[in-house]
Parts: structure tokens; C-alpha cells; sequence
């Protein structure tokens, strides 16, 4: 949020770049890099006079833009439940809904919330419940919240509901190619399983590329669907194979400092290296020794010994309850900061 902020400016941008409807023009740019002409007819026209009935023409005269960018914005704009259209004669007029900025963004609050509820029941009811799911904590923290909204529209012949409801989330991304059922295809599996399920593993699944399984799956994080987490059952697997090369390679001196053993318990340690040298050592040995050892520990050894800590992918709740209650505490709490930027905007503009 832009704490302490009371630059009008800086204020709208803000809450126009966070409800989805500007594109930067520099990835990771600042958000006054974001301000363009919808940023212009809001604050030149819709903020300063949101009961007159603005029509495309009085827009075009106010901002300079063109005809048809201006409809363009106002399209969004009435889309995202910022204004709305009224007919005046033969000519569509539009208003701020509620005669200003903090009504306006409160009555899409509570759209966007009722809406999102129902979205999520859809969901709901494909995903499996399983107790073993969420026994190992995520790693998603400081994940970007990112989702649509978006009311069931009208059934395209031969598209399945799970289709229907990626498309409606955002989760297929902007241009999706008509058949492409790629992401259901994704969500579909993450729904069923009780294990987490890695990247190269559901592209072989889909028969795609992992860059294209990926950037599905990082949609489905950003909305809340799914976490990354780690594969602890193969912890062992990977620790064994790197205590093994790094022994045959570089020994026990290299082992004990370098290779992280020495940062364990000794008694871990001296069992590992006895292991090696006799070459009684096995995967499951490796767990058994390493079963009292911190899972973080754990994750530091295998780096140590030239390994890269193994993650996977699943859903992000023990069913779909418990998913459902995450992405609306997200959306609940994006809601909140976006009417509490709303309100100050309006206090600015007054003052």
C-alpha cells in the first residue's frame, strides 16, 4: 500500500494498478510508470465531477484521447463495477457508482466477494479430500495475490466446467487458445492427489513443456489454489546420491567440512561416514540416520553436498473447504486495503 501517501495521484494509480486494470509499461516498473489514459479520464473526469453523465465526446474533449480509446477504458471501467452506463436520449452516459470513488470501489467489494463465493463452490466439489495432503508446510510465502473474478458466462459447446472456471480465474492466461485445456488438465490432477505432484512430473503426465506446465501452475499460486512445497520423502534419495559422488570424488576431509557434515550431530555424521567408507550405505539407511535431524538441517546438507532441495506442487488445503476459505481470506484482505486507499483518495480530493 502506499503508506502515508496523500498525493492523489500516486493514490488512484495505486488502486487502478491493483484491481488488474492498467498494464505497466516496465515489468516491475513503479506505479506512476503505470499511469496512462485510464488514469487520465478517471482522475480528470470521473473524480471531479462523478454525477454529470459523461459521455465519449465530453471524455475525448477533457483527456484528448481518441475516440476509440476511450471506449476502450470505459469498457473496463464499467466491466470492473467502477461506473455505470445510463442511457440519455440516444446517447450512453456514465457515472461513478454511488457519487464517488470509496462507494464505488465498496459496492464492487461486496460484488466481487459474493461472486467469488459462488466461483469457489464450483471448485469446491472436484477437489478430493485427503488428510496427508498439507502434513509438510509451504513455501509460498510472500506470493503475489493475483486472481479474476469473473460471473459464469454463457456454455460454449463442448468446453467442460472446470474449463469454464480456470478461464473465468485468470488461470489460462490472456489469450487462451480455443481446445487448449492445458491448466483444467493441471488443476484437474492437483485436485485428486494426496501427494504433491513436481513440475517435470506433470508435464511428462500432459505430454507438454515444463515451461508451459509451469507458468500454469505459478497462476494457480498466485491465486491461492496451490503451494510449492517440499518433497521430504526424497530428501533422502537426493542426500544419499550426493554423500556417495562427493565421497568417490573428494572423501571424508571434504565430507566433514565443506560438504556440511560437520554441521550436523556427530553421531549423524560418524553413521554417514561409516557408511560410505564401507559401502553398506543404502537410501534407506540415509532416512533412517537422518530421521531425528531438522528437515532444514536436512535441506542445508543437501546443498552442501551439491544437491538442490527437491519441491512439488499441490492444493492448497485438505479439501475444498478449506481451499475455498484461502483465496477468499486473500481476496477478503486486498478488498480491505483497496476501500481503505479508496477512502483516503477521497479525503485528498476534498482537501
Amino acid at each position: 500500500m502506499p503508506t502515508g501517501s496523500r498525493d492523489p495521484d500516486v493514490l488512484l494509480a495505486w488502486l487502478l494498478d491493483s484491481m488488474g486494470l492498467v498494464r505497466r509499461k516496465i515489468e516491475g516498473g513503479t506505479i506512476d510508470e503505470g499511469q496512462g489514459a485510464l488514469h487520465r479520464i478517471v482522475s480528470e473526469a470521473f473524480l471531479k465531477e462523478p454525477l454529470r453523465g459523461w459521455d465519449a465526446k465530453s471524455l475525448c474533449e477533457i483527456t484528448g484521447l481518441s475516440q476509440t480509446g476511450v471506449h476502450h477504458q470505459l469498457v473496463k471501467l464499467r466491466e470492473s463495477g467502477l461506473i455505470s452506463a445510463h442511457t440519455d436520449g440516444r446517447w450512453h452516459v456514465h457515472v461513478l457508482r454511488g457519487g464517488g470513488i470509496s462507494s464505488a470501489v465498496e459496492l464492487l467489494s461486496n460484488e466481487a466477494r459474493t461472486v467469488l463465493k459462488i466461483r469457489m463452490r464450483e471448485l469446491t466439489e472436484k477437489i478430493s479430500e485427503s488428510g496427508d495432503r498439507m502434513s509438510v508446510g509451504s513455501h509460498d510465502d510472500g506470493i503475489q495475490f493475483k486472481i479474476l473474478i469473473s460471473e459464469p458466462g454463457p456454455v460454449v459447446p463442448g468446453e467442460e466446467s472446470m474449463e469454464r472456471l480456470v478461464k473465468d480465474l485468470g488461470l489460462s492466461g490472456e489469450r487462451v487458445r480455443k481446445g487448449d485445456g492445458l491448466t483444467s488438465e493441471i488443476l484437474s490432477q492437483l485436485c485428486s492427489s494426496s501427494v504433491p505432484i513436481t513440475i517435470l512430473a506433470l508435464s511428462e503426465k500432459m505430454g507438454e513443456t515444463r515451461s508451459r506446465v509451469g507458468r500454469s501452475v505459478e497462476k494457480m499460486r498466485s491465486a491461492g489454489l496451490v503451494d510449492r512445497v517440499a518433497m521430504v520423502d526424497r530428501i533422502a534419495q537426493d542426500i544419499f546420491l550426493g554423500l556417495m559422488r562427493q565421497y568417490d570424488a573428494r572423501g571424508v576431509d571434504w565430507l566433514m567440512t565443506r560438504g556440511g557434515l560437520g554441521r550436523i550431530d556427530e553421531g549423524v555424521s560418524k553413521k554417514l561416514v561409516s557408511g560410505a567408507k564401507k559401502g553398506t550405505l543404502t537410501i534407506d539407511k540415509v532416512q533412517s540416520i537422518l530421521s531425528e535431524v531438522e528437515l532444514d538441517s536436512q535441506r542445508l546438507l543437501l546443498n552442501t553436498l551439491g544437491g538442490r532441495m527437491p519441491y512439488g506442487f499441490r492444493i492448497s488445503g485438505r479439501d475444498g473447504s478449506e481451499v475455498s476459505e484461502n483465496v477468499l481470506r486473500n481476496a477478503e484482505r486486498t478488498l480491505r486495503r483497496i476501500n481503505t486507499v479508496a477512502q483516503r483518495l477521497e479525503e485528498a480530493i476534498s482537501n
